[in-house]
Parts: structure tokens; sequence; C-alpha cells
């Protein structure tokens, strides 16, 4: 290929990248209307009308993946897709999105993976304040674990549908890959505590007991905790992901240190709206009973 015929693929690419961006606006500028239309058709002194559907945005993002023609593959796109209704949401409504915290936690990556990054995401201290922040409205959605590939249910998540009158509006499962995090210029050497949650403790043990086993490890609230630590403690690592790496700017000494390759974590996301069908959707049911001996005869 010669210089000329890159010169001229470079501004092919150029005048296509002009036209996403004049569609991208205009698509902007369509939903700015509709967010007009909407507020035009409820008393808002009595009323607040709901801007984000999660069952229109369903159907947008499974369109965009049966229509894809490639070379980019579908899920790729529908990422793509995903970000840009997220900014054209954030024009018609800012929304905040509860999840379990503090920063950094794998909770906060599924919230953003779900709603995309205009968004903005408020850490609360357990699964119980997630579902109280929704509850009295002072969040739009929650997104709580719910259940783990490798550990099982999240009871707590349970617990709390049992006296809620949330409903589930949607749904994500995040590939769980564990890194062993560091302040920046840390050698291992300096290590003499590894922490992080319990549950990314026993998703490790086996690589722990291989490469740390004379290391004190200590189970806290959470990733994004044990990675605020390491921030603050040369002599602390921690086990969190790649977002709480990013956020506290640590440094990564080992990547993928799960045990099982195809560990992952479900997630719901939790609303006080009802919730209209999208065509592919799931009904959850939930049992309880007392816990006295013969309850379950």
């Amino acid at each position: 290929m010669s210089k000329d015929d890159l010169q001229s693929l470079r501004g092919e690419i150029d005048a296509i990248d002009q036209q996403i961006q004049r569609l991208i606006n205009q698509r902007a500028d369509c939903a700015k209307r509709v967010a007009e239309v909407k507020l035009a058709s409820v008393d808002t002194s009595v009323e607040v009308p709901l801007f984000y559907r999660p069952e229109r945005e369903a159907q947008v993002l499974r369109k965009v993946m049966e229509r894809n023609e490639g070379p980019l593959d579908g899920k790729e796109v529908a990422h793509i897709f995903r970000e840009i209704m997220s900014a054209c949401l954030a024009l018609e409504q800012p929304m905040e999105i509860a999840y379990l915290g503090p920063q950094g936690t794998f909770t906060q990556a599924a919230a953003l993976k779900h709603f995309g990054h205009s968004v903005i995401t408020r850490p609360f201290a357990n699964i119980a304040e997630v579902f109280e922040a929704v509850e009295r409205k002072t969040c739009h959605y929650g997104v709580v674990p719910v259940e783990n590939s490798t550990e099982g249910m999240v009871t707590h998540t349970l617990d709390n549908f049992i006296n809620s009158p949330l409903k589930i509006c949607g749904e994500l499962e995040l590939p769980i890959a564990l890194n062993l995090l560091v302040k920046g210029g840390v050698e291992d050497t300096q290590i003499t505590k590894i922490c992080a949650h319990q549950q990314a403790l026993a998703q490790s043990r086996h690589w722990l007991q291989q490469h740390y086993p004379n290391i004190e490890v200590q189970a806290v609230s959470s990733n994004g905790e044990a990675a605020r630590m390491a921030s603050e403690n040369a002599t602390i690592a921690a086990i969190a992901g790649d977002l709480a790496a990013e956020h506290y700017e640590l440094s990564c000494l080992a990547s993928n240190i799960q045990d099982y390759a195809e560990n992952t974590t479900r997630f719901l996301v939790i609303t006080h709206d009802e919730v209209e069908a999208s065509g592919e959707d799931k009904t959850s049911i939930i049992v309880s009973t007392r816990n006295v001996p013969g309850a379950l005869f």
C-alpha cells in the first residue's frame, strides 16, 4: 500500500467520523424532544415522568445486535450504543444508581456496564441501604449481586426482597477477574497482609496458598475497601478488579488470580416502577417460611 493509498483511507475515515458525530448529535436532539413531550404530558407537581424505560432499551439493544453485519462483534456494537443511549438519556434526566460500595467494587462495574458511564453512581455500605435508597426514591435504580458461579447465592439480597416492594427490571452477568493490587512502586517482598472480601478470598484460595502461603489474609467489607487500604499502606495488598485498580491508582502484581477462569457474578437491577414486557422476559419467584422444625413438610 502506497502513502497515497493510506492518506486516502484516512480521509475516508475522517469523513465517516464526521457523519457519525453528526448523527449522534441528531439522536441527542431527538432525545431532548422526547423529554419535552414527556414533561408536557404529566403534571410534574404530582408525578415524575419516566424517562428511562428498561424494556425499551432492551428492545433497542436487541435490534442492534440482530441487524449487525460485522466485522465488529454484535456485543461490541451494542456496547457502543449503550454509551450513546446513556449520554442521550443524561440530557433528558441525569440518573442516580445505587450500588453496593465503596467505589471500585464489581457492583459498580456492573452498574456502569448496564447503564453506561453517563449515570451518577452512588455507593452504599450494604445491600439493605441500596434497597432503601431506591424505595425512598433518592436513587432511580439499584444494582445488587445475587449469585456467584463458585460461591452460590447472595443471601443478603434474597432476604431484602422478602419485605421490599421493589421489582427486578434487569439482570446482567459480569466476568469476575481478580487481581493482586499494591500501591505504586511496592515490591511483593514488602507485603505483610492480603485483604479482600471473603468471597474474593474464597475464589482465589488455591492461588494464594500456592504463591503467598505465609502471608496473613484478612477479610474486609468489600474488595473496594481492600483497594482503599492498599492505597494507603505499602504493606497491604488487595484482591480486586480493574475498576478498583484504576480508581485507587494501584499497580497490578498478578492478574486473573481466581481459581476458576469462568468465574462470574449475576447482578440484578431493582426499581420501584412498574416495567412493561420487553419480549424476552423472566419471572422470578421468592418463597419464605418460618425458621422452625418441620416448616418444609
